[in-house]
């Protein structure tokens, strides 16, 4: 099921995010788009729109094909 595949796969960044004390929660999947809520430093960093982009959807895409893109909700 696609919801355990990208829960897989953000496991696999979230000690990445983590050591920059952030985390990642997945929140939901609608038509190929991943929301997701940054939590901790990433929340408010300057940086999280590209720790989003660079990181998790590319992740996520490479790995996950049906993903088309990831966004971040509060």
């Amino acid at each position: 099921m696609l919801k355990e595949r990208v829960e897989e796969v953000i496991d696999k960044i979230r000690p990445v995010l983590q050591a920059d004390g952030g985390n990642i929660e997945l929140v939901d999947i609608v038509d190929g788009i991943v929301k997701v809520r940054l939590k901790g430093a990433c929340a408010g960093c300057a940086g999280a729109q590209m720790t989003l982009k660079m990181g998790v959807e590319k992740a996520l895409k490479e790995e996950i094909p049906e993903v088309k893109s990831v966004e971040s909700v509060q």
